[in-house]
């Protein structure tokens, strides 16, 4: 009976699909070229196709007399009358290129060209087309393709051997598609700014995982106008009709043809100036209503285009209702070559089934706007051909079915012996190359109960310093998985020995990590909390934030002969319990005890020997006069952060936060708690913080920082638990928006009852720059701002900064001038990462 039931929604979509009639055919121009992702559509509603790239098309339609019409940005318009029946219809297109005739002008010296007046028209009424909709939905059919025309043979020094090509799906010369992804999503808004996609099927070629299958709204009603991703420029593009146009763009008219009784006006868009973040091309507007009919144009790296090379946008729109125009095909052609790898590629969007007046439950749009079907990569070959309005190419079809099976194959055979022992094989020997310098993993390939043991490579953990000298360390985590109950623990022990002072140390962190999550017909709900027990003998700095990294601290100590890191010895035990909620709360408590050892300097060796220079001792010295006195410390802390008006992608088993437009807080409490388990600590602190990053488009990006502070209770307060700001005295840069470039380390730690931080930064992001004749072929930013804490009149740190970021995407470079306690302190260079590629690396702590 179960089984008739799931059979009887397949047996009705068979039903459906034998009374409907495949009408198929291909667009080519008066020349016989192929004419691709031309838009082919049912005159008077919004159901219709587009041509794949060679111009081919299919569209299935119920028995019955249509008018088929074909568009093509540049092209007339053709209309044809058919007749459907239950048998295949071929219906070929032949479109000439479009031809306009030029309006009758009186010219006169120095008159304005007509396009100015077309698009002035168009600017005033844009407001009206932005959003002219109260409420909407509609599907979008996505389909991603990237083809590489060349592969490197080494990247970053590293071979490519013949079999990471295959599995790139490339061949011997480097030619082949390394992404084909398909998705069918329903498109939900309503006004002011509701917006929610249903994916309701995703497939990519040669994986189990759901395909690129978000919509690339591009919306040039807008003044800014967002293509694809921010990181193709976080400035935005200026649209061809936004409120400021005529100081961006010179435009020419190129004539009007009429479509529908409607005149067309074609209109050249010319940028005024090189890297400016504007487009190149045509746009077509409407005569009398002034809304944009269809466009093809180009962004380049003369537009500030970062990432892609070129890329080519082409929309056709299209009445939706009778005074209402949306997207009907949207195609984004692109093409990049980074590190040795050509390719192309293209997003192609297209919309069916326009509902204007639909009706939405009260909890319809809630904080998750991008929801997965549970099935939805889970359709079969049958679905995919019965709902795809654009024709599979040969190439695509190939690369679906060898992709495919050997996925199949894999996933048949994955946990079978013969898979698992070779596998076990490829992870290879354990090599000394691999123990000091590369590290490795190795897994045991079980389904039920997958276990790894991961080794850092000793060269990441070896340092240098005055108190230990050369110094090693050791660390590998042992992982164990839980799938059914998705939980996770894990060991990893940790093993430091100093050859001057000959100390070992040896400590060791035990984590449970549990994920949970529930699906419910309006969304769902997901946790994580992890669990952390550590305990052992460890070395540490003074300041927990570690402003320092052993590395930079071990090339100055050897090279500069300077020891700003300060550090002690600790017996030590931590319970730490970390909650993260639906609404993206996340609770951290925690409970540490540490008996407290000073430690000294044992050596002064340095490669640079200066007698001028002499290494400080081994404590905060501008705080104390003399090395700490040992002492133990219980210290219980608790924290939250909340970002209100979190959204959410919901995936079929998990939930992904996605930011929000409003800031971070955080509070936190810590508890020095005196006479317990010897402690000689008794203290009360507090700490509040809020942060965020706001994009001001054309005019750059700001990220700030501010905090406030202090000590309800300082009874007994050591060294190490003092407020410390975290100064920087390394031409290195600390962490932006966390620290002060200039600032002593230790000089103005405080135990104050109250005291206030702030951090501030602006990435001009290309703005001004752009107007230097070198920096602006460099692609080179500004970047500036300012740091300070307050204490008190005699404890007070400004400084003021200005840079350039960008360089070579990685690089960025500050100068700074400082103000320590009112009085001017020093300039300084600060070199750190920035840019493209520099903000998104993490360095080791």
């Amino acid at each position: 009976m179960t089984k008739t039931v799931l059979l009887l929604p397949l047996l009705l979509l068979s039903t459906i699909a034998s009374l409907a009639g495949r009408v198929s055919g291909t667009v080519k121009n008066q020349q016989g070229e192929n004419l691709p992702y031309a838009s082919v559509f049912v005159k008077g509603t919004t159901t219709g196709t587009t041509t794949n790239s060679q111009g081919s098309y299919f569209l299935d339609l119920a028995p019955g007399q249509y008018t088929l019409v074909c568009q093509y940005v540049g092209y007339a318009k053709i209309e044809k009358a058919i007749t459907v029946t239950n048998a295949a219809l071929t219906v070929h297109f032949e479109l000439s290129v479009q031809q306009t005739s030029m309006k009758e002008v009186v010219v006169r010296a120095n008159a304005e060209d007509p396009a100015y007046e077309i698009i002035r028209n168009a600017i005033k009424k844009k407001k009206e087309y932005v959003s002219p909709l109260d409420s909407f939905t509609c599907e979008a059919y996505i389909k991603t393709l990237v083809k590489t025309r060349k592969v490197p043979n080494k990247v970053l020094g590293q071979k490519i051997k013949e079999e990471d090509k295959k599995e790139m799906g490339v061949d011997s010369v480097g030619k082949g598609i390394i992404h084909l992804s398909e998705s069918l999503t329903k498109i939900a808004f309503k006004k002011p700014n509701k917006i929610k996609l249903e994916v309701l099927s995703g497939r990519e070629s040669g994986s189990s995982g759901y395909g690129f299958n978000f919509p690339t709204f591009i919306n040039f009603y807008n003044d800014n106008v967002n293509v694809l991703t921010s990181q193709l420029n976080p400035r935005g593009f200026v649209s061809p009709i936004a409120d400021a146009a005529f100081s961006f763009y010179a435009y020419k008219y190129l004539g009007s043809f009429w479509e529908d009784g409607k005149e067309i006006n074609q209109i050249q868009v010319i940028s005024r100036r090189n890297y400016e973040p504007l487009f190149n091309g045509t746009i077509n507007i409407t005569e009398g209503d002034w809304r944009i009919h269809s466009l093809e144009l180009l962004l380049t790296k003369k537009s500030q285009l970062e990432i892609l090379d070129t890329m080519r946008i082409k929309q056709i729109h299209v009445p939706v209702s009778p005074n209402v125009w949306q997207t009907k095909d949207q195609v984004v052609y692109f093409t990049f070559n980074i590190m040795g790898f050509d390719a192309v590629g293209n997003f192609l969007n297209v919309y069916n089934k326009y509902e204007v007046t639909p009706t939405f439950n009260k909890k319809y749009f809630n904080n998750v706007v991008i929801k997965y079907d549970t099935a939805v990569n889970k359709r079969s070959k049958h679905y995919w051909d019965s709902i795809r309005p654009v024709q599979l190419e040969l190439e695509e079809v190939k690369d679906y079915k060898v992709k495919d099976s050997l996925r199949e194959y894999r996933r048949d055979s994955v946990w079978t012996k013969a898979y698992t022992d070779s596998m076990r094989r490829k992870q290879g020997k354990v090599t000394f190359m691999k123990v000091f310098y590369n590290g490795f993993t190795r897994r045991n390939y079980k389904a039920d109960r997958p276990m790894s043991f991961t080794w850092k490579p000793l060269i990441q953990g070896i340092q240098y310093n005055t108190v230990e000298g050369l110094a090693l360390n050791a660390e590998a985590t042992l992982q164990r998985s839980f799938p059914k109950t998705r939980q996770q623990i894990s060991l990893t022990p940790h093993v430091r020995y100093g050859f001057s002072n000959q100390h070992l140390n040896a400590w060791a962190t035990l984590q449970y990590w549990k994920r949970s999550f529930t699906w419910e017909e309006d969304g769902g709900t997901t946790s994580r909390s992890v669990w952390s027990l550590a305990g052992g003998k460890r070395v540490s700095q003074f300041n927990q934030d570690n402003p320092i990294t052993p590395l930079m601290n071990s090339v100055y100590t050897l090279f500069v002969r300077r020891n700003y890191m300060k550090i002690y010895e600790n017996y030590f035990g931590k319970l730490t319990f970390n909650k993260r909620f639906d609404s993206d709360l996340r609770i951290t408590a925690d409970l540490l005890y540490e008996d407290r050892i000073p430690i000294d300097n044992t050596t002064d060796f340095s490669i640079f020997k200066d007698k001028d220079k002499v290494f400080t001792p081994n404590y905060p010295y501008e705080q104390l006069d003399e090395q700490f006195t040992k002492h133990q410390a219980l210290i219980a802390s608790i924290g939250v952060q909340f970002q209100p008006g979190q959204r959410y992608i919901q995936y079929p088993n998990n939930k992904f936060p996605i930011g929000s437009k409003y800031p971070t807080f955080a509070v936190s409490y810590k508890k020095g708690i005196d006479n317990l388990l010897g402690s000689d600590v008794d203290f009360d602190k507090w700490t509040f913080s809020v942060w965020d990053n706001m994009n001001f488009k054309l005019r750059g990006a700001m990220s700030y920082r501010l905090g406030i502070g202090g000590f309800i209770n300082d009874s007994k307060v050591p060294i190490q638990d003092y407020q410390h700001f975290n100064g920087n005295q390394l031409i290195f840069a600390s962490k932006y928006l966390n620290s002060f470039q200039l600032a002593p380390y230790y000089a103005n730690s405080t135990t104050a009852s109250f005291y206030a931080v702030g951090h501030l930064e602006h990435h001009f992001n290309g703005f001004l720059t752009n107007k230097i004749p070198l920096f602006k072929r460099l692609n080179w930013h500004l970047v500036g701002g300012g740091n300070a804490f307050f204490v008190n009149k005699n404890n007070n740190y400004v400084e003021v900064f200005g840079g350039l970021e960008n360089i070579f995407k990685l690089i960025r470079v500050d100068v700074v001038a400082s103000y320590l306690n009112g009085n001017k302190g020093q300039v300084g260079l600060r070199i750190g990462l920035g840019g493209l590629l520099g903000s998104a690396i993490q360095l080791p702590q």
